[in-house]
């Protein structure tokens, strides 16, 4: 039955088969949203795989500095992943009872800083 595969994707005892599949099932659901909404409004919309796609179009269009651009944004977004899992694990060895609260923290101090100096660093060339 398809539920019962759909649940054995979700159960909190994972397997390198349930984690291949729902890797695959994600991929492609990330894929199908792009590629509609690329069509939809002429934009990629999903984080890595829109930044992707938006790197090899400009390549393929020659437009080297918009695709260091989106290549600065996945490397961002990968250093962000990489802070985030390392501050959880960090709560996580020491038993604290919020171990999102870190990252979530350092996001919103992020998000106010920027949201402060975004004024000023709209007329700073390369931003």
């Amino acid at each position: 039955m398809p539920i019962d595969y759909a649940r054995s994707l979700t159960t909190e005892e994972r397997t390198a088969r349930s984690d291949r599949h729902l890797g695959f099932a994600l991929a492609f659901i990330a894929g199908a949203t792009n590629a509609g909404a690329f069509l939809a409004v002429g934009l990629y919309t999903s984080h890595m795989t829109g930044l992707l796609s938006s790197i090899a179009d400009h390549l393929a269009l020659g437009e080297a500095a918009l695709a260091l651009g989106a290549l600065g944004a996945v490397l961002s977004f990968l250093v962000g992943a990489m802070a985030s899992a390392f501050m959880i694990n960090f709560a996580r060895r020491r038993a604290l009872r919020s171990q999102y609260a870190l990252p979530l923290l350092l996001e919103a101090a992020l998000l106010l800083a920027f949201g402060v100096l975004g004024a000023s660093l709209a007329h700073v060339p390369g931003l």
